[in-house]
């Protein structure tokens, strides 16, 4: 309990700290919000806002008061209400537009995260039962690749290849598996890579300890020393790099959405930070923050069960 505690600390002011630099950052943009969000509402009329309209919007999103109580006011609503504020763009509630985007994101972000997992894994133990055989160093050099190409160009290249030259799957949309395989593969190519690196390094000191020697010795069967021997101790440096990877997954998602066109929080968060949405900006830096921030408590608690001198330390 103590441990959880202090555990839930460190997310909830990670959070606050996170919110409120987005916050203040948001706000150094130049020019008005009160302009934007008039710029927003006369959309397609010809006429300039007047100093009278800026002077009500100022006065009914209390625009004029310093940045500090803007803030604090939004925390406020957020921990007594459950409200993060209502869009300038949409004029909908945040969190009714982040109901509606946030099963795109999850769906997208857990495909790649199974795919990193079952790919990365798998690949990694083959590739340190076959250790300096050609196997092996065709999966270190396709390793290598994966962790140098930057996440846009390798959704560009499928794109190219599988959409437009082999016509297999459609360039963009939401809705099928067809339009998943492609942002699910351009999304998790790095961190398969990452963790097929951890995993091979991982199980290859494993597999040297005298414990898995005696077991060879007794004549146990290969898969029968990987599966109940070697692999859980070897997992915990890979369970680290997977808890990192879904952040990279969560902040690769905005570009790879972006591209796909993909309707999940990163698109939303890409196109509000354009239109200087702020209440929405907020929102979808909560949602991801906390996401972020959860999957790697799960990843602090499996730590403690797979390894008791975490917990009892």
């Amino acid at each position: 309990m103590k441990y959880f505690l202090k555990r839930a600390g460190f997310m909830a002011f990670t959070v606050f700290a996170v919110c409120a630099l987005t916050f203040f950052l948001m706000n150094m943009i130049p020019g008005g919000t009160a302009e934007l969000i008039l710029k927003h509402t006369l959309v397609g009329l010809e006429e300039s806002a007047t100093e009278e309209q800026l002077s009500q919007i100022s006065n009914r999103y209390n625009l004029d008061d310093p940045l500090y109580l803007q803030f604090f006011r939004w925390v406020k609503e957020a921990l007594l209400r459950g409200d993060i504020g209502t869009s300038y763009v949409y004029k909908k509630p945040v969190f009714y537009l982040l109901a509606l985007r946030l099963p795109a994101t999850v769906q997208l972000a857990g495909a790649s995260m199974a795919l990193s997992v079952v790919a990365g894994v798998s690949l990694g133990i083959y590739s340190a039962l076959r250790e300096n055989r050609i196997s092996d160093h065709i999966l270190r050099v396709v390793t290598l690749f994966g962790v140098s190409m930057p996440g846009f160009w390798v959704a560009l290249l499928l794109i190219l290849v599988f959409s437009l030259k082999l016509k297999l799957v459609p360039v963009a949309g939401y809705g099928s598996l067809e339009n998943l395989l492609l942002p699910a593969a351009a999304l998790s190519l790095h961190s398969v890579a990452s963790v097929m690196r951890v995993t091979r390094t991982s199980m290859l000191e494993t597999l040297g300890q005298e414990y898995i020697r005696f077991a060879k010795a007794k004549g146990l069967p290969l898969w029968k020393i990987i599966s109940r021997h070697a692999l859980k101790n070897a997992m915990l440096p890979v369970i680290t790099v997977i808890g990192f990877q879904m952040g990279s997954l969560l902040g690769g998602a905005v570009v790879i959405e972006k591209i796909f066109a993909w309707p999940g929080i990163g698109s939303l968060l890409v196109d509000s930070i354009s239109a200087r949405d702020l209440p929405v900006v907020q929102g979808c830096v909560l949602a991801i923050v906390t996401m972020f921030l959860l999957v790697h408590f799960l990843v602090d608690m499996l730590y403690t069960h797979l390894d008791p001198r975490i917990r009892y330390g």
